[in-house]
């Protein structure tokens, strides 16, 4: 095996190599936003924006305690904020982002809405109430138009002031709500997604089933308008057939209000309604059988429709990593979150592992992409034997594994980590030459502390292992909150 470089170089070049960018955010769907954003700050004149500063300088501890005061006593927030995150990080937050939105200049505006957007997205993270926010936005501005009224040298000069204090507090709001109802319709479809993931069993039988059930209702149709005597058109229509009732209650349930689902709704109700209207007129065999013609076209493209359908759902396997068969990243979210909204209602703690095999790039370098995927598989599968069935087992990126374990202490935790570390250096991967080939991972353990944004948490573990790994490696390292951050992530500080 070649030596390996300097371990802070190649936790570095793993970092780049199997961890996927991040995706950027997307633009805002409505450009006006940015647009009026930019004219309002053009057109504040210096005496308001001079004046607003002064408020913001002067009175900003005292805007910050009635802001979250307020928030505070409303029971809901217990489950996002406490007192001391509030003094300690929060308060003085807002007062930064309070002095950056009256005081900034046109040619800010891109910085002032990914600061919102941020803010946006961290809040759908945690799951906080957007009334709460906006509450707080009210208070906020109740405020700030007392501290302009008692410094403002004119009741002109304060009008101006507080109409331009509150289009900025409103636009930014704006901005944050924009951001927050993407992130959590995101999550909301990728919830989905895996309770689908988790309720089908076997894909293919269930597409084959609807298949035949459409080919079915395609016959009885066929024997109808081939015979002397159709009948009515009411117990012809798709939307009475099998198929058709599973599509409405159970099809629509399981693939979500998209594209294809809208489109077979608007094909069935098209043929439903030709069958009803022309029918009865078609009175020949020829004028039946070019009705049976053009129904059968739209029962072909809802198949295929169908066919694309049961395909997105089997690309929920790229929920379940193709090589190791364990979660991907994925349902990572999904899976923490639920574990933060366990420990909240029931007290249950729970932890991440971030185990990462040491020296897997030289294991590829010297032995081939064969025998690091064997290797990948072997960890794969000593983890499923030595975890509970409880716990949650993901390929994180390249040779990195995440492991959620729900309902355990930290010494629970380090136990089962220890576990694993042993395990793998316990047992070797066999190559396909038969070489036994020797296998360490580095595992960092981190117990959720009560923070109900799931990304911190996974930034403590990921720092721990990446202390094991300064540390000499195979070997497992427990945050204690005090941990530099790895190389190429980026603490969370919202």
């Amino acid at each position: 095996m070649s030596p390996p470089r300097s371990q802070t170089q190649t936790r570095a070049e793993t970092q780049v190599q199997t961890r996927p960018a991040p995706r950027p955010l997307p633009p805002p769907d409505d450009p006006r936003l940015l647009e009026d954003w930019r004219r309002r700050l053009d057109a504040v004149p210096e005496e308001v924006r001079t004046l607003l500063a002064e408020v913001v300088a002067a009175g900003g501890p005292a805007l910050a305690d009635h802001f979250y005061g307020d928030m505070l006593e409303d029971p809901r927030a217990s489950r996002y904020l406490n007192v001391d995150q509030v003094r300690e990080r929060l308060k003085p937050s807002l007062q930064r982002w309070l002095a950056e939105l009256l005081s900034a200049g046109a040619d800010g505006v891109e910085a002032l809405h990914a600061t919102q957007e941020h803010v946006g997205h961290v809040h759908a993270r945690i799951g906080i109430p957007v009334d709460l926010v906006s509450r707080g936005a009210r208070r906020l501005k109740d405020d700030l138009h007392a501290g302009i009224r008692q410094r403002a040298g004119s009741e002109g000069l304060a009008l101006e002031a507080i109409l331009c204090a509150d289009g900025l507090v409103d636009i930014a709001l704006e901005s944050m709500t924009r951001a927050y109802s993407r992130s959590r319709d995101a999550a909301g479809q990728v919830d989905g997604a895996f309770r689908l993931f988790s309720l089908i069993q076997n894909i293919g039988t269930e597409r084959e089933r609807q298949r035949a059930l459409l080919l079915t209702w395609e016959n009885a149709l066929l024997y109808a308008l081939t015979s002397d005597a159709p009948g009515p058109a009411a117990p012809l229509q798709l939307s009475r057939s099998e198929f058709g009732l599973w599509f409405l209650h159970k099809g629509m349930a399981s693939f979500g209000d998209t594209a294809e689902t809208r489109e077979v709704n608007l094909i069935a109700a098209r043929m439903d309604s030709t069958l009803r209207a022309r029918l009865p007129e078609a009175t020949t065999a020829a004028a039946r059988r070019e009705l049976l013609d053009e129904l059968r076209a739209g029962a072909d493209a809802i198949r295929s429709l169908v066919t694309m359908m049961f395909d997105g759902i089997g690309d929920l396997e790229s929920g379940r990593d193709a090589l190791t068969r364990l979660l991907n990243r994925r349902f990572l979210p999904t899976i923490l979150r639920r574990e933060i909204a366990l420990q909240a209602n029931t007290g249950r703690q729970f932890a991440v592992l971030m185990l990462d095999l040491d020296h897997f790039k030289s294991i590829n370098d010297t032995h081939g992409h064969e025998a690091g995927d064997r290797a990948l598989k072997h960890v794969a599968a000593l983890l499923v034997e030595n975890t509970r069935g409880s716990d949650y087992l993901f390929r994180y990126g390249g040779e990195e594994f995440v492991v959620v374990l729900g309902s355990v202490s930290l010494d629970d935790a380090i136990a089962i980590a220890e576990g694993l570390r042993n395990a793998i250096a316990s047992s070797p991967v066999v190559l396909a030459d038969g070489t036994s080939l020797p296998l360490t991972a580095s595992i960092g353990v981190a117990v959720q502390d009560g923070h109900p944004d799931y990304e911190r948490v996974l930034a403590r573990a990921d720092a721990a292992m990446y202390q094991a790994k300064r540390g000499g490696r195979d070997r497992v390292v427990v945050d204690d909150g005090g941990l530099p951050d790895p190389p190429g992530v980026r603490a969370l500080r919202g």
